[in-house]
């Protein structure tokens, strides 16, 4: 079978070429009238949702359900999940630009669908959305804005983190269209909305409402381009005005002459407008210059970044500018030096001599002729021009002595991935520029997405891609809808994916226990080598134990410090503490944890569960030390006297809390009597502070209540008394009685006296009392 010209769908609009190329043919079942649906189509050729139009009378079918649905195709028409949809009337049916199907009920609840199987997730436009009802709804990649019936505009920037807030409040009147305008095409960084209000068009943004001052409204249609610089309007009386989004300049003006408003107004790119009825489709380009295109039967306009798919029961077209490279070697009459070398490849595989005249006639051209061939072998969908031209590249790099074949491999590698996508069976059309914006990696979540687990690996095998993601989502997927019991999948599983590299099994374990089956998650947990991915998972399945378990085992203390939080927090304390008496690493933690943070409610209580009297009594201790009054301070020694007395292992310990506590109460008593503060004194000190003050009597009390030894109390009389200079009564103590201390002679000036120190011989004097004496 002959191949087409590849110039047979060519169309001359203006100075400019556009081609339309049929991807898929017999595309829906004729029982499916498309006329009575909305239909929504994914961005980079992706899926196609469609969903019954409220506003049209259906002729009842007895064999069709009734319950109202959303179904989700292929650009081929393979149905890839019908989604029973039960929030009411439908308001927007939008995607985002990872295949996220959006779905906006009348009061304002917005579900994202994001795997194409119909999970889920849910959220509001808010209150006033549930008051006023939601009108209508327009998308952008990764945001939308809802109009409600009060004419107010909502819009969400994320939906992964939703946050509606209300625009700036448009002015009152009836609004016959309106259109957005992404963020990403904007100075100001956020979404601006077109309205048609009147004969003019309003600008709306998160703080403005600028009036454009136009006369040439109402219109009934409004399209921005997908660069954000142009915007085409379609006005009451069929003619098409295109402007710059600046509404500075008026750049081309096209009348259809036409009382019938289209269904349609998309851009075709950024060059041409489509305008589209019933039946026909008119491709507007500069200067009002146009082409029509006609089909059987109602056709829907899907807009893309660098073209629009025209869609019926029995075709799936794509429209779009034809490319400058595919221009340069096809168009006829041309005499580039990349049509040359094409036609120099068909002349060598008819065995002629032209071929070598052609490649010296191109010489000098050759690398940029080469070069052309192969990009735009990229931009073609048929297989036979594809490689028609990657030849020509090949036969011409032949001829030269240098050329890096960089371009040519990668070429070659794209090509044979995206005529495998292509595959009616897969229904991906990605056009080369599309698959550029996509990138590989989401063309395999793509692929990801429908379940193409096979396709997906070898796509990825093929360009030198990881595959764990593959191997995940295949194996979540697994878990959620297998039939057999836990154990065998759990088997099943690990055999697959045992050897791969980066497989996150808590991923896995995740999708099983979400799907209600814990059992599962738990032993496919256990083939996760990761402590830290672990233990999350099993704290939220309520696995507490062995969450700590496994932290432990990690020896990251940091995980098993957040493991012991959250079950501090979700425990009573006797059995938290009971958990972690049997994991000496965690009682260390915890205690370690609460000391560094002064925590001693936690501490006494962790001690008196694991009858650690001392360290109990210590933590008592600590907080007398601390006490502002001595009554305080008492009473927490003798609460640690308590904890030790029915302990004969530490006589010791209770003989010096209870003498501390005693210390204490006669400190308070001289607090009373005295002018000065004892508080936080030893019994030494104390003693020393009694004497220097010339309160022999009471120091004499404290020396008796503490049985101080003799020479020590000597000791302390004796520094004591120096520090005060008191010399007489150093004299009368050494007259009176016998120095227990020893003495050695000493000569003590005094300036103001002219006494002399006493002296004394003592048979063996202390080693010590010359420096005591001169302190």
């Amino acid at each position: 079978m002959e191949a087409p010209n590849p110039t047979a769908g060519w169309e001359r609009v203006g100075d400019r070429f556009y081609r339309k190329t049929q991807l898929y043919t017999a595309v829906f079942d004729q029982d499916l009238d498309l006329d009575n649906y909305i239909v929504a189509g994914a961005p980079y050729g992706g899926a196609v949702a469609i969903c019954r139009d409220e506003t049209r009378i259906v002729t009842y079918r007895p064999n069709q359900s009734a319950k109202p649905s959303i179904d989700i195709y292929s650009c081929a028409g393979k149905l890839l999940k019908s989604i029973t949809w039960d929030k009411g009337s439908v308001k927007g049916l939008g995607w985002s630009e990872d295949e996220g199907l959006l779905v906006v009920s009348y009061d304002g609840t917005v579900r994202c669908y994001y795997d194409l199987q119909g999970e889920f997730t849910q959220f509001s436009l808010g209150r006033e959305a549930e008051d006023f009802g939601v009108h209508s709804c327009r998308f952008y990649d990764h945001g939308m804005v809802a109009l409600l019936t009060n004419n107010a505009l909502v819009s969400v920037s994320s939906y992964d983190e939703p946050r509606p807030k209300l625009l700036a409040t448009p002015p009152e009147g009836e609004i016959h269209s309106w259109t957005i305008i992404s963020p990403s095409c904007t100075l100001s960084r956020s979404v601006e909305v077109l309205l048609s209000i009147g004969k003019t068009i309003y600008v709306v943004d998160a703080t403005d409402c600028e009036d454009r001052f136009l006369d040439i409204g109402p219109f009934s249609l409004i399209s921005a381009s997908p660069n954000g610089k142009f915007a085409a309007l379609y006005a009451a009386d069929g003619k098409t005005h295109v402007i710059t989004s600046d509404f500075q300049d008026r750049l081309s003006e096209y009348d259809s002459k036409s009382q019938i408003t289209p269904k349609y107004l998309q851009w075709c790119g950024n060059d041409a407008v489509v305008i589209a009825w019933e039946d026909e489709v008119n491709l507007v380009g500069p200067n009002s210059a146009v082409a029509s295109f006609v089909y059987e039967g109602r056709v829907h306009v899907i807009a893309d970044h660098d073209g629009v798919r025209l869609l019926t029961n029995d075709v799936c077209d794509f429209v779009q500018k034809v490319p400058e490279v595919t221009d340069e070697v096809f168009r006829y009459g041309t005499e580039s030096p990349a049509s040359v070398l094409l036609d120099a490849v068909e002349q060598l595989e008819n065995q002629s001599p032209k071929a070598d005249d052609n490649i010296q006639l191109i010489r000098p051209n050759l690398v940029e002729a080469v070069d052309t061939c192969v990009a735009a072998a990229g931009h073609e969908f048929t297989v036979h021009w594809q490689k028609q031209l990657l030849k020509a590249a090949s036969f011409g790099k032949s001829v030269l002595d240098i050329y890096n074949s960089d371009d040519f491999v990668d070429m070659c590698e794209t090509l044979r991935v995206l005529n495998a996508v292509r595959y009616y069976e897969i229904g991906l059309p990605l056009s080369y520029e599309q698959y550029q914006r996509l990138t590989p990696e989401g063309l395999i979540q793509r692929l990801i997405n429908r379940h193409e687990y096979l396709l997906a690996l070898k796509v990825a095998g093929y360009l030198h891609l990881p595959t764990d993601r593959i191997y995940v989502h295949w194996a979540s997927a697994k878990v959620r809808t297998g039939a057999e019991d836990d154990s065998t999948i759990c088997r099943l599983v690990v055999e697959k994916l045992a050897g791969k590299p980066g497989i996150s099994f808590e991923t896995i374990a995740r999708a099983a226990y979400d799907e209600g089956r814990g059992r599962l998650a738990t032993e496919l947990l256990n083939h996760e080598p990761r402590a830290g991915r672990q233990v999350p998972l099993l704290l939220s399945m309520e696995e507490d134990e062995i969450a700590l378990d496994k932290a432990i085992e990690s020896g990251d203390s940091d995980l098993i410090f957040f493991v012991l939080l959250h079950m501090k927090k979700k425990l009573p304390l006797a059995a938290f503490f009971r958990v972690i008496n049997t994991r000496p690493a965690a009682s260390a933690l915890v205690e370690s944890s609460a000391l560094l943070e002064g925590d001693n409610t936690l501490l006494k209580d962790f001690y008196y569960q694991d009858d650690r009297r001392v360290d109990g009594a210590g933590v008592f201790i600590r907080e007398a030390l601390k006490q502002p009054d001595a009554r305080t301070s008492g009473d927490k020694l003798a609460l640690a006297a308590k904890l030790l007395s029915d302990s004969r292992e530490h006589n010791f310990e209770l003989l010096a809390l209870k003498e501390a506590a005693t210390l204490l109460r006669m400190q308070e008593a001289l607090d009373r009597d005295l002018t000065d503060s004892f508080k936080g004194l030893s019994v030494n000190e104390t003693l020393y502070k009694l004497i220097h003050l010339g309160y022999s009597n009471k120091a004499k009390k404290i020396q008796s209540e503490f049985k101080v030894p003799e020479k020590v109390a000597w000791w302390i009389r004796l520094r004591a008394l120096v520090a005060k200079r008191d010399w007489h009564e150093i004299e009368e103590i050494a007259k009176t009685r016998k120095s227990p201390i020893g003495w050695e002679a000493t000569l003590v000036s005094q300036p103001s006296s002219s006494r002399s120190a006493p002296t004394s011989s003592p048979a063996r004097p202390s080693p010590c009392t010359r420096s005591a004496a001169c302190a």
